[in-house]
């Protein structure tokens, strides 16, 4: 593999801000746009209708709105093997969808659309607070998580100074949950489970880039034969390059992957998938990017500001 020779730590201020300047961006978008939570994190109904043939998603929102006096948001999607359409009718609030209602909705869209059939295959409702709750239990789940990363990292990487590897790897990982939130904001996709499953493999992703990193770094302090700060940041320089081959390639084979598996969700309307695939293409750079140019940077960093 080709060995390059750039100089990270010295160059940290200039990865910092733009870390720093993405993340302003996405709190700017988020702002501006919004983030979408789910029913089962809002609270609300949900009524999923197959309908065989084609169909206007703003007719039925206006038509679903006129028949329960309620807003709603309508979504429309292929079903994969199938010739049909998957209609998903979404209510925001603390009120559910009754079995009445849910007739009258079809014998209204059937009315609609009489060539069409509509036949509703799922229907669910959550309470606010219930989705609250789970939304808070999603939260707390991960920063269990975090707490759990930085004591194995700090007892793993203990002799090149185990708490700074850990809360500079924590925080690079943090950037990444930051970026990937901001994807989905900006793409407009809704925060649900598959935002958390996203999340999580990037979590895990990333971490693993980070830990090859460290190990490098360690590696090549015990072959320098000394801990002093000072030969840390050349040290530090040199795992990174060493590295950078390795994470590059890995992060581009990925890429390819989740581009190839977006491309046929997106051919096939499989919007659950697209909406797993392009914030975790997104993850894939934010998380290739955090390891080489802000958790060893920062960890040289706070290493040697410690010393003097």
């Amino acid at each position: 593999m080709k060995t390059f020779n750039i100089d990270f730590y010295k160059n940290k201020k200039i990865f910092f801000i733009i870390s720093i300047a993405l993340i302003v961006i996405g709190l700017i978008c988020n702002v501006i746009f919004g983030a979408q939570l789910d029913i089962q994190f809002a609270g609300g109904a949900m009524i999923k209708y197959a309908v065989d043939g084609e169909v206007d998603s703003n007719e039925i929102d206006a038509l679903v709105e006129e028949v329960t006096g309620r807003s709603v948001s309508v979504a429309s999607s292929e079903i994969f093997g199938s010739s049909d359409k998957q209609i998903t009718v979404s209510f925001a609030g603390n009120k559910g969808v009754t079995l009445d209602e849910q007739q009258m909705i079809a014998d209204e869209l059937s009315a609609a659309y009489a060539d069409r059939t509509f036949s509703v295959v799922e229907s669910s409702s959550v309470d606010p607070t219930m989705g609250a709750k789970f939304f808070q239990k999603c939260i707390v789940c991960l920063l269990i998580t975090f707490v759990f990363l930085l004591v194995y990292i700090a007892l793993r990487f203990r002799k090149i100074g185990g708490l700074s590897a850990g809360v500079t790897a924590i925080v690079a990982l943090l950037h990444d949950v930051a970026i990937v939130y901001f994807a989905f904001v900006i793409f407009g996709f809704t925060i649900n489970d598959i935002f958390i499953a996203v999340i999580l493999t990037i979590l895990g992703y990333s971490l693993n880039d980070t830990i090859v990193i460290y190990d490098r770094i360690r590696e090549n302090r015990k072959l320098a034969g000394t801990n002093d700060p000072a030969v840390l940041p050349e040290i530090v320089n040199k795992s990174l390059n060493q590295t950078m081959t390795r994470s590059i390639l890995t992060s581009v084979t990925t890429l390819l992957a989740l581009l190839v598996v977006y491309i046929v969700a997106a051919v096939y309307g499989l919007t659950t998938v697209t909406t797993f695939a392009l914030p975790m293409m997104v993850g894939v750079i934010a998380g290739c990017y955090s390891s080489l140019c802000v958790a060893a940077p920062l960890y040289t960093l706070w290493t040697v500001k410690r010393a003097k």
